[in-house]
């Protein structure tokens, strides 16, 4: 009957039950911290000034219906909102308070003419955009208190207001739910806050109603128009991109700002997603590009960041947003915007140069938020990979000093009165074992995201879950079937010692190639590289002091030599003659062992000695005075390591677990479920479902590499568990179908009606095959031969077009067999402008019928551009890109408007050469059944795994050629 352990010691069932026990604590809180959102207070007024009850009806009231820029019912709730700030200044009295005093502008003048890199094509793209936004400006204790704004070229005394942004547009196919009502509803609180007696800022917040977001960033870019730009130097973002969960940090400009963030009660983010957005993984945009990029503003970005596939869609409502995660954002908003309008942080705007230090940061389960320095991140660093080794060789050189270095000890030499003899110590046993273990194991994840990516790529975008379990299930059973194979072989008790020292190694070299590229490419993400460094460090110290538990090697072999000699003349004695050959026998087959082997043989002596007795200074614990060498579980099973190791701590396994797994699989862990979140549903868009694979086995290979050391002392019940979990999670991987009502796959609507014959096309883009499956529940596909070409930049995209239903978009009353109703929904003239012979100008007037956004399309780059009534350039925004512009978008905050635009183009080899392209009228309104029926059809036949969304500005796009001899 086996006796009991110690319930901390290193065998079986301790560290079996332990090491699990702490895994699911720390993994469980930060599944629960990733997919939870904090409950709101029960009060409805759980800040004073703040009305949650209110703020939920205002985002129901917003989020009704449809309201791209380009739509009847925008105007609605541009003057809905107008009516709501109006009535909460009137509540608070703010109107005539001389303490509290907000201004409101209808920013119904200003325009802006700008140009950008284009997306899709070589040239730029170019704007005209004239805003509607909304601004309120409550001015703070310390602000200049003269109205300056209304002086020609006014301008204020100090530029210390905090610019809190957040846009009012929808997209065509989105309630606007989390992009952006949830930011505008607190935008209207934060005006309730500042506005509430006991609540006046220090410094003035300026609140931003912006109007055009969905398209091209428009309203941030035409707010740099309004004397309200002249005041700010800080600015909080908010945005969404999904329904519901968490508001995060996406995106920070300093250490300062930053720490203003820190005062949520519930911050969560990390410094990674900073990377995220300047590597181009994620490949949409904030306004926050405007504010920093081209205003030259400090500032912070908060928005919802998933699920991506309620994204720009009908499931972005507030039925699938919720209560909590308007909290959550309110929550954040108010402190973080009070600590800005409190810190009075300068800025130079110019953009790239923001003054302050860039930081790394993270949140702590949700609750805590650490910020650091980057400087004082690269001097932690260059500490660490100084420092570490140095002070693990000097424990080294102590534990040699006192004669306790076992570690790479292969035998130690002894002259005795009948010749020389050898112990051997097998320190260099298992010395090898963790790389070639580690190497296997990690070969497991990695084939199995090859394997899940050839045969049913977007499992992930329903199931990540399922996909975790396979990853994590996989790499600790084949380590652990590694480990026991190789404990049984060849046991050695400096597995762990040997284990820690190669993830320090590894470790350290990544903390290099981390240091070196904060210095060069100023990533953030890889802070958690210093923190797993320093664990590790600290892990790999705790196994070299515990071998201070070990006796001298001094000692152990003069015993170990000692009881062999007495063994052998007692032998001797007895059998006379016999005995020398006896000694030589017992010695051959001593020194017969190489390093790494301890095995006995067929012709080793029965009474070959492995320190049974007491000698010369080393005395056997009592509990170990027996002729049986192995040690023994729980269980009785036994074990044999080397001997001199039976008065090893054998609890230090437990310290070395808790420094090194709970702190890492926090950060480390973290880290892979935020970018799970963020990336899992974009394989729809075009990204590659590879890299969100190789990311989830990456990040298993780091989050459980820290127990490969003490695997080998697992019992057999939980990898058995994970072999049945891997086996059953492989297969619904390989073969589940990837999309689900809840998780839908986006297909992009578009339909394109030449106006010149009256024939029109409706096209949807997406992943295939799942593309053609859906159309093939269209009506009015049924028959057509599908047009499909690869789309975009991916292979797995593909664009399906056919003839569809007529649109009704500019005259409903029209019947709808006629073709000739499309002739007059866009008008327009284009005449050729000569100053010289070699001059190339055209002057196009252009009109369109229920609309306000037409652009123009170009076969040849422009050069240069202007449009009538254009507000002076802004030395702040790019004229033409020197690639020129492939196309000019023109938006109107009127109806039914013309534009008067001139164009220049440049044939160096041609004078008075021609222009050809189109000219494009939009339509984006989908709100009323039957004014765009192939939509309507889409929406209505599609499978439920199936979510429709815009493929471009509008929905419609009308256009008529032309060309320019």
């Amino acid at each position: 009957m086996a006796r009991l352990s110690n319930p901390l010691g290193f065998t079986r069932g301790p560290v079996t039950v332990i090491t699990t026990l702490v895994y699911l604590a720390v993994i469980i809180t930060l599944i629960v911290i990733q997919t939870g959102v904090p409950s709101p207070p029960k009060s409805p007024t759980p800040i004073h000034g703040i009305n949650l009850t209110e703020a939920w009806q205002d985002l129901q009231l917003l989020s009704s219906s449809y309201h791209p820029y380009n739509s009847r019912q925008n105007d609605h709730v541009h003057d809905w909102l107008l009516d709501r700030v109006q009535s909460i200044i009137n509540e608070n009295n703010a109107s005539s308070n001389s303490s509290t005093t907000a201004h409101v502008f209808e920013d119904n003048a200003s325009n802006l003419t700008f140009s950008s890199g284009g997306f899709a094509t070589a040239s730029g793209v170019s704007v005209y955009f004239e805003g509607t936004n909304i601004i309120i400006y409550v001015p703070g204790t310390e602000d200049d208190q003269k109205t300056w704004w209304k002086e020609p070229n006014g301008k204020p005394s100090t530029r210390n207001a905090v610019l809190v942004n957040a846009h009012y547009d929808s997209v065509s196919t989105g309630f606007g739910s989390t992009d952006d009502g949830v930011g505008v509803v607190t935008v209207l609180q934060l005006l309730k806050y500042f506005t509430t007696p006991k609540n006046t800022p220090k410094n003035g917040v300026v609140l931003l109603l912006n109007n055009g977001e969905e398209d091209f960033l428009n309203g941030a870019n035409v707010f740099s128009q309004h004397p309200m730009s002249k005041v700010v130097s800080t600015f909080l973002n908010l945005e969404g991109a999904g329904a519901g969960g968490r508001a995060t940090l996406f995106r920070s400009t300093d250490e300062a700002v930053t720490r203003a963030y820190a005062k949520s009660p519930y911050p969560f983010g990390t410094a990674t997603s900073n990377d995220g957005f300047n590597r181009g993984l994620v490949r949409s945009q904030t306004d926050y590009v405007v504010f920093n990029g081209i205003l030259g503003l400090r500032g912070l970005d908060v928005a919802f960041m998933g699920p991506r596939a309620r994204y720009h869609t009908n499931q972005d409502d507030s039925r699938h947003t919720g209560r909590k995660s308007l909290w959550h954002m309110i929550s954040a908003a108010v402190p973080t915007t009070k600590a800005l309008t409190e810190a009075s942080l300068k800025t130079n705007l110019e953009p790239g140069h923001t003054p302050g230090h860039s930081a790394v940061w993270f949140d702590v389960l949700g609750r805590r938020f650490a910020v650091l320095r980057t400087h004082s991140f690269f001097a932690l660093s260059v500490t660490l990979l100084v420092a570490g080794p140095v002070f693990l060789i000097l424990t080294l050189a102590l534990l040699y000093r006192a004669d306790k270095l076992y570690l790479f000890s292969g035998s130690r030499s002894y002259h005795m009165p009948n010749g020389d003899d050898s112990v051997q110590l097998n320190g260099w046993r298992g010395f090898f074992r963790f790389p070639l273990i580690l190497l296997v194991s990690c070969a497991a994840p990695v084939a199995l995201a090859y394997l899940i990516l050839k045969e049913n790529q977007f499992i992930a975008h329903s199931s990540e879950w399922a996909v975790w379990s396979t990853m994590v299930s996989s790499f600790i059973f084949v380590a652990w079937f590694l480990c026991r194979t190789a404990d049984f072989g060849r046991p050695s008790s400096l597995t762990r010692a040997y284990g820690l020292s190669w993830l320090w190694v590894g470790w350290w070299a990544l903390l290099v190639a981390s240091t070196v590229f904060e210095e060069h490419y100023h990533l953030l993400g890889t802070y958690f590289i210093l923190i797993y460094t320093a664990s590790v460090f600290v892990a790999t110290w705790l196994s070299y002091l515990e071998l201070f538990s070990l006796p001298k090697k001094s000692t152990y072999c003069r015993g170990k030599v000692g009881d062999d000699y007495s063994s052998s003349r007692s032998d001797s004695s007895i059998h006379g003659a016999q005995g020398p050959s006896a000694t030589t026998q017992d010695d051959d087959a001593g020194n017969n062992e190489d390093d790494g082997e301890d095995e006995p043989t067929e012709t080793s002596s029965l009474l070959k000695n492995r320190g049974r007795s007491s000698f010369k200074g080393y005395t056997r614990p009592a509990d170990e005075q027996s002729p049986d060498s192995t040690r023994k579980d729980e269980k009785g099973d036994s074990y044999e390591e080397q001997e001199w190791s039976k008065s090893q701590w054998s609890s230090w396994w437990l310290l070395q677990l808790l420094v090194l797994v709970p702190v890492n699989v926090i950060i480390v862990g973290q880290i892979a479920l935020y970018t799970t979140e963020a990336l899992h549903q974009t394989g729809q868009d075009g990204s590659s479902m590879f890299l969100v694979y190789l990311m989830m086995a990456v990040s298993t290979i780091i989050l459980f590499s820290p127990i490969v050391p003490i695997l080998h002392r697992f019992s057999w019940h939980i990898p058995i568990f994970l072999l049945l979990v891997l086996i059953g999670t492989l297969v619904y991987n390989l073969v589940a179908f990837p999309f689900s009502a809840d998780n839908r796959v986006k297909l992009f609507f578009i339909q394109q009606v030449d106006l010149d014959i009256g024939n029109n096309t409706v096209s949807l883009q997406g992943v295939t095959p799942f593309l053609r499956d859906a159309i093939e529940q269209l009506p009015s596909a049924a028959g057509q031969e599908l047009n499909c070409v690869q789309a975009g930049f991916a292979n797995n995209l593909e664009k399906c077009s056919w003839e569809g239903l007529p649109p009704n978009v500019a005259n409903q009353a029209a019947t709808v067999s006629s073709k000739l109703k499309y002739k007059g929904w866009v008008t327009f003239n284009s005449t050729r402008v000569n100053g010289s012979d070699s001059d190339n100008k055209a002057r196009f007037v252009v009109a369109g019928r229920n609309t306000r956004a037409c652009k123009l399309t170009f076969d040849t780059p422009i050069t240069a551009f202007s449009v009538q009534g254009q507000a002076a350039r802004d030395k702040r925004f790019s004229p033409v890109p020197e690639a020129g512009s492939g196309e000019i978008r023109l938006w109107s905050r009127t109806w039914d408007r013309s534009w008067t635009v001139d164009v220049s183009w440049d044939n160096s080899e041609e004078k008075n050469s021609s222009m050809s392209g189109k000219v494009v009228c939009l339509w984006s309104d989908a709100n009323q059944n039957g004014v765009i029926p192939a939509f309507d059809e889409a929406l209505h036949y599609v499978p439920d795994w199936v979510a429709v969304t815009k493929a471009g500005d509008g929905l419609v796009e009308g256009y008529k050629r032309f060309t320019i001899k």
